[in-house]
């Protein structure tokens, strides 16, 4: 049975935020919301709580899950950025954009594309996530909360706390999101090359749905 935290959007309650990182430091599946949907999040070494991610949304493991990191300073450990990729995430940052870059050696084999050796990049611009984030020390793992065979991602906290209470651990109420999910990009193409179209806006990188 999961549990179900009312976190306030713009000033989420630190004792809320630090029982939240207890769940996941314990090993916890979070359905938290973001700038574009819900997602589900979990800690970023804990192959069993990525497994369960996986299932509930029906990917497989070549499907790649995204980093959610709180700020661009924590670019350069996981991703080898140039200076025109850099100038384009920073323009655009925090945003609900997930980047696609080359992941850098310290990236865990099972965490990047198995034969693209990439990774996807997000930082999220909602205070709750990057409450999370930055009271962890360390990046999220995270994809879109969009249910097998829908083409919708989940945004209401009360829906997805009947569909998924025995799923996940977590389900941070902050009210709905917006029922959009990310706009993926990958940047290891010059020029960027759109993956999937969300409600991130192109025009800043010279791309069109």
């Amino acid at each position: 049975m999961s549990q179900f935290f009312h976190i306030h959007p713009d000033n989420p309650q630190p004792r809320l935020i630090k029982q939240a990182i207890q769940i996941i430091d314990g090993g916890g599946v979070v359905a938290l919301p973001t700038d574009s949907s819900y997602a589900l999040a979990c800690h970023l070494d804990d192959k069993s709580a990525v497994d369960r991610i996986r299932r509930i949304r029906g990917l497989d493991d070549k499907q790649m899950l995204s980093l959610l990191v709180r700020d661009l300073s924590e670019l350069a450990t996981f991703a080898l950025v140039d200076n025109r990729q850099y100038r384009l995430i920073k323009a655009t940052t925090p945003g609900p954009y997930v980047f696609i870059l080359e992941a850098t050696k310290e990236v865990p084999r099972r965490l990047s594309h198995p034969s693209r050796k990439t990774i996807g990049l997000r930082v999220p611009d909602h205070a709750i996530t990057l409450a999370i984030l930055e009271a962890l020390g360390q990046p999220l793992l995270a994809s879109t909360l969009i249910m097998p065979g829908e083409t919708q991602p989940l945004n209401d906290p009360e829906a997805i706390r009947s569909r998924l209470e025995k799923q996940v651990d977590l389900v941070i109420d902050s009210g709905a999101c917006a029922q959009e999910p990310s706009t993926v990009i990958d940047l290891t193409e010059a020029p960027p090359v759109l993956i999937r179209a969300g409600r991130g806006p192109l025009a800043p990188f010279g791309l069109s749905a």
